[in-house]
């Protein structure tokens, strides 16, 4: 999408980003060139607002719902044992083992 005005940060960059902000899960510096780019035009603005509305419906509809505990802990028991049976898991080049004898916690 393009508004057709030239912006500092082009508008398919901005929707493509506006969950980031939304959540503020951007640096300072992306997202106040987010939101010069939100104040300056309408309908980055406007796609915004569904967005953000999007997100404060999907909030109040699932926000309070939590997995049961239960299948948390058959969770962390099937990755355990995955691990364990893969011998360990890399993570950027290391090895990370996994201990075991814990209690059930990961």
């Amino acid at each position: 999408m393009s508004c057709g005005r030239p912006h500092e940060t082009d508008c398919s960059d901005v929707l493509a980003e506006v969950w980031l902000f939304l959540d503020q899960e951007c640096n300072i510096e992306r997202r106040a060139a987010l939101q010069e780019h939100l104040d300056e035009c309408r309908p980055c603005l406007e796609q915004y607002g569904l967005e953000e509305h999007l997100k404060a419906l999907l909030a109040i509809k699932c926000g309070g719902d939590a997995a049961p505990d239960s299948l948390k802990a058959r969770l962390r028991a099937t990755i355990r044992q995955t691990v364990i049976e893969q011998g360990g898991a890399r993570v950027a080049g290391a090895e990370v083992g996994v201990d075991a004898s814990r209690d059930g916690r990961a």
